[in-house]
């Protein structure tokens, strides 16, 4: 029996895949390569010491992913792919919504007809919209800023719906906060294409000479200097968190939610100063004006995935950065 890892060529979903494979489990991978690279399978490899399944496939190609699942004995998915640029989803919102919401709606349809029926989710602290109070907890009032969180919200409730309609179903919905980090080989990290969404690519390319200095969103949020603050978590104790979430829905019926994060808010400007004493690099930086759906404030409260899932966060934010820097040294230009 295999599990199926759509996206699994992806920053998080490759990371998930080396922590199934070094765990014993057979994987086959699922992935069009739109935000990733064939390169990770071959990297992947490497680290596991075996060779990888994988189809190149988009999720709303409904034939080539039933053809998957008759080619293989799947047991369980875990479901990253999907697309994820805040600031695009705003601009494009149908294309996100038809990505995210109609791809997922296939892969469950597909899942149904072979008798697949669990899942872990991959979704996001951007379903607590713009929550009051911190540290933000898997019972707080949910809601979104953007079309990405909207997708995100809106497929907890479908596939919660998909639960209430027939019990054998059992979904973990994966609230994480925001990855940093690379395997500690240096073989597999972060690669976005163009101008990076994310802070810390942002930085290690600014460190590394491929930008020319780091754009801050904004310094008048309500934080202690201006910068909004987020929950980073190393993104190999993450993919931990799919191997433990994976056992839970592997021996429940269940449809519950989950937040993976450390329970620490970072701002920007203590991610450039921790970056800065980690590795010797100075990072120049300038202040613009705040990305649209963006908020001020977001970390977590991971107690509920402590004692439900056995799951805790084990590496520091020094941690995350070295790691960082480290692929980013090893891969100037990614996966190229």
């Amino acid at each position: 029996m295999a599990i199926l890892v759509t996206g699994g060529a992806g920053y998080i979903g490759s990371h998930t895949v080396v922590e199934l494979v070094q765990s014993g489990f057979e994987v086959v991978i699922v992935d069009n390569f739109m935000n990733s690279n064939t390169e990770v399978i071959n990297r992947i490899s490497e680290i596991t010491g075996k060779e990888i399944k994988f189809y190149n496939i988009d999720l709303l190609d409904k034939q080539g992913l039933s053809k998957v699942f008759s080619d293989n004995r799947i047991e369980a998915v875990i479901h990253f792919a999907g697309l994820k640029a805040v600031g695009e989803s705003v601009e494009k919102p149908l294309y996100y919504y038809h990505n995210n919401i109609t791809g997922s709606l296939i892969l469950s349809e597909v899942m149904k007809e072979f008798g697949v029926k669990k899942m872990v989710f991959s979704s996001s602290a951007t379903v607590y919209g713009t929550a009051e109070t911190v540290p933000l907890k898997e019972d707080t009032p949910l809601g979104a800023t953007n079309p990405y969180g909207w997708s995100k919200l809106m497929l907890e409730q479908i596939f919660s719906d998909l639960y209430t309609s027939d019990n054998e179903w059992s979904v973990a919905l994966l609230r994480y906060f925001n990855p940093v980090g690379a395997h500690e080989t240096g073989l597999i990290g972060e690669n976005p294409s163009g101008i990076p969404n994310n802070l810390t690519p942002y930085i290690t390319q600014v460190a590394v000479g491929k930008l020319d200095k780091l754009r801050v969103f904004g310094n008048d949020y309500n934080t202690k200097d201006g910068t909004g603050v987020r929950d980073y978590i190393h993104v190999v104790d993450l993919a931990k968190g799919h191997l433990k979430a994976l056992d839970k829905v592997l021996t429940n019926n269940i449809v519950d939610a989950y937040n993976l994060g450390t329970g620490e808010g970072y701002s920007v400007l203590d991610i450039v100063k921790t970056f800065e004493k980690v590795t010797g690099v100075t990072i120049p930086y300038e202040v613009t004006d705040r990305r649209p759906g963006d908020i001020g404030v977001s970390y977590a409260d991971p107690d509920k995935a402590r004692q439900e899932l056995g799951w805790v966060a084990e590496h520091s934010l020094e941690d995350m950065l070295r790691d960082s820097w480290n692929w980013q040294q090893k891969n100037k230009n990614g996966y190229e």
